[in-house]
């Protein structure tokens, strides 16, 4: 199993009752902190929401070179999907998961559960979350694709398809192509799945437009949970 450095944890402010978590992962070669200055301006720590920032293990990157970075799983070629690295997704599917459990175990409801993730990140977000043996309280999926589909779909408990599911992708990505976001809303729709979409005209990144609409749907999402 690969060295998993523990997650960069914010908490709500002292004395406030934790009533909701989101677990949000990276993309490739950043870390936890990456969206830590984002975390703030969401409006939802000194509500009760715990946010969780894992740190993906350092491997190498065909893609890049053989280089050894922080990656969730193995980039094998430029065509991001055609090969997908199922054994280092499934890992990390797998530390998602656990990273959910141990909320969980602290008294949360899987429905007060969230996960989220960008590029790499939300290629675990999307199969972990959507996979998950409980109905988690909703996913986001930001610039980035299913690598599995096909398992996605076989493993998905029935449940799961009323899981809320958030999609954003900048439609000049030139790393991963605007069309397999929509496919991927495409595929989750046609399993019953409520997707929220957003195209915004940015590249690989997280627009200013997109942050306004992320802490819209997360604020409506836990806000039977926040009060």
């Amino acid at each position: 199993m690969p060295d998993y450095e523990p997650p960069l944890i914010l908490e709500p402010p002292a004395g406030t009752e934790v009533r909701a978590s989101v677990i949000w992962l990276h993309g490739l070669g950043a870390s936890g902190h990456d969206f830590e200055p984002l975390i703030p301006e969401l409006g939802l720590l000194e509500r009760g929401v715990r946010f969780v920032l894992p740190h993906a293990p350092d491997q190498p990157v065909t893609i890049n070179g053989g280089a050894v970075m922080p990656a969730w799983y193995d980039i094998r070629e430029p065509d991001i999907d055609a090969t997908p690295d199922a054994d280092g997704i499934r890992r990390s599917v797998d530390y998602l998961q656990r990273l959910v459990a141990a909320e969980i175990a602290q008294g949360l409801p899987s429905g007060a559960v969230l996960v989220a993730g960008f590029s790499q990140g939300g290629v675990i977000a999307l199969h972990a979350g959507l996979t998950h043996a409980e109905p988690l309280g909703g996913v986001l999926g930001l610039s980035t694709y299913l690598a599995l589909p096909e398992a996605l779909t076989r493993e998905m408990p029935p449940a799961n398809r009323a899981v809320p599911v958030f999609l954003a992708h900048g439609t000049a990505d030139p790393v991963v192509p605007v069309a397999l976001a929509e496919a991927a809303r495409d595929r989750l729709t046609g399993l019953g799945c409520e997707v929220d979409f957003h195209a915004y005209p940015v590249p690989h990144t997280v627009s200013l437009d997109e942050l306004a609409d992320i802490r819209v749907w997360l604020a409506a999402r836990l806000a039977p949970r926040l009060g």
